[in-house]
């Protein structure tokens, strides 16, 4: 099983590794893996000067921050200066920015050295990592397979230890569901906890509401340290004796599989077996979240997409050309509508927070399924067809909510693909989460996946 980025870091810092060492053993992984997965899409050039430069500098008893000499791998939607970031799309396949997004800069500036970009679904808008600058990227157990998206391709690199950790984005579940579907950890943060600025598409206009950046790892005391850089802030383990619980399998929506149904109960075991008190129970609204979701984002893509595309909209590839098609067979709300979502949001959501109070954490799925085919628009659950997107409504809904969630695996399908669950916060409550997640973490380390 390759380290984890914790483990690189004190093997650096004890000079057990060189920062030398730790790259070219990532390059090589990505020569050796990388042609058949396609989850790296552009390897930055000056990864084995930087390193040198770390190493260097620990010759010289210097030390950069608590990412010396760790290459991190980043989303190729999130901007890097001087290194190309496409998006996926054709219309920005030769862009290359002259500066880092803010994100990045901090993992710089704490001594990381950027790998490389990771491939994500075309303009972020999917759960895949598939687009016409790239092409698809494949999942680790099965090519078949679909990683997931939009963040898929840093989910594979991970998982492989092509990486030991990087950024993906989320609106609608695009850390959460690469991580559950590929078997690694993922943080979507509380909305402004991490710098949101220079990504494309950009997190504004209702995109703000729950749109953010996070760390993806191997493990959950990896996303803490990167989080820890991300944040500019210490998180410390939290108290977690007598704290409740509420854990659930259905939100109303749609339904899950068994082994979904297990995950969620195996972590609610193991927290209630670590002194936390649980109640299966499903919070309030959370049976809203897809439906309010697509009120309040789905339009926005539409209006980004057509100002991206105008005159080119033959670039786009099979998801932007559908969603550029059939923009219109749905009425767009009138301004009166719109703001009566935006305040029924605001009001469910202030009422979920008040009975969060009394039970500030939630144990839920990811989503309805495993990983799936690529191309697959539909899937089956007990007897139920629907689209993949609604199969995901368990991830939108706290976005839609802007609420903390680390996705940390929590068991297998019957075919062996990794299942993650949901571990569910107040705002700006990442530390108890994390501490929460851990407990799940070490408790069912032996489902935890490894593709190496």
């Amino acid at each position: 099983m390759s380290p984890t980025l914790t483990d690189i870091v004190a093997a650096i810092k004890d000079r057990r590794i060189s920062p030398v060492e730790v790259a070219q053993n990532c390059l090589d992984r990505i020569e050796q893996l990388n042609p058949e997965l396609n989850a790296v899409v552009t390897v930055a050039p000056d990864v084995m000067d930087r390193a040198l430069a770390a190493e260097g500098a620990l010759l010289r008893s210097q030390w950069f921050g608590p990412l010396h000499g760790v290459p991190l791998t980043i989303k190729d939607t999130i901007e890097t200066a001087g290194l190309r970031t496409t998006s996926g799309s054709t219309i920005r396949a030769d862009y290359v920015p002259v500066v880092d997004a803010p994100a990045v800069a901090r993992l710089r500036a704490a001594g990381a050295i950027i790998l490389g970009k990771t491939n994500p679904a075309e303009m972020a808008m999917d759960y895949n990592a598939d687009n016409p600058v790239f092409g698809r990227t494949n999942h680790p157990h099965d090519a078949k397979l679909t990683p997931g998206g939009s963040s898929g391709g840093e989910a594979v690199a991970i998982a492989t230890g092509m990486s030991p950790g990087g950024l993906g984005s989320d609106l609608a579940g695009s850390i959460r569901i690469p991580a559950h579907f590929c078997g690694i950890a993922g943080l979507k943060p509380t909305t402004g906890r991490v710098p949101g600025e220079l990504q494309f598409p950009p997190s504004s206009g209702p995109y703000s509401l729950g749109a953010v950046i996070g760390p993806m790892a191997r493990t959950v005391g990896d996303l803490r340290l990167l989080f820890s850089v991300l944040a500019d802030e210490v998180t410390s383990n939290t108290d977690l004796k007598a704290i409740r619980f509420a854990w659930y399998s259905n939100d109303g929506v749609v339904p899950v599989t068994d082994e979904t149904a297990r995950a969620v109960t195996n972590a609610a075991s193991a927290l209630a077996d670590a002194g936390l008190r649980g109640e299966e129970r499903r919070p309030p609204h959370v049976e809203r979240g897809n439906e309010l979701w697509l009120k309040l984002f789905s339009r926005a893509s539409v209006v980004q997409l057509r100002q991206v595309y105008a005159g080119r909209e033959k670039e786009g590839g099979s998801f932007v050309s559908w969603r550029l098609a059939t923009a219109d067979q749905v009425p767009p709300p009138t301004l009166d509508e719109y703001i009566t979502f935006w305040m029924e949001r605001d009001r469910l959501r202030e009422e979920l927070l008040r009975w969060m109070e009394t039970t500030p954490i939630i144990i839920a799925p990811v989503g309805a399924t495993p990983a799936y085919e690529h191309d697959t628009l539909k899937v089956t659950v007990r007897g139920e067809t629907f689209g993949t997107f609604r199969a995901f409504s368990y991830a939108q809904t706290f976005n839609l909510f802007d609420l903390p969630v680390v996705t940390v695996p929590a068991g297998h399908s019957t075919e062996g693909l990794p299942i993650g669950v949901q571990i569910v916060g107040r705002p700006h409550a990442e530390g108890m989460v994390l501490a929460v997640a851990e407990i799940v973490e070490e408790a069912l380390s032996s489902v935890i996946s490894s593709y190496d």
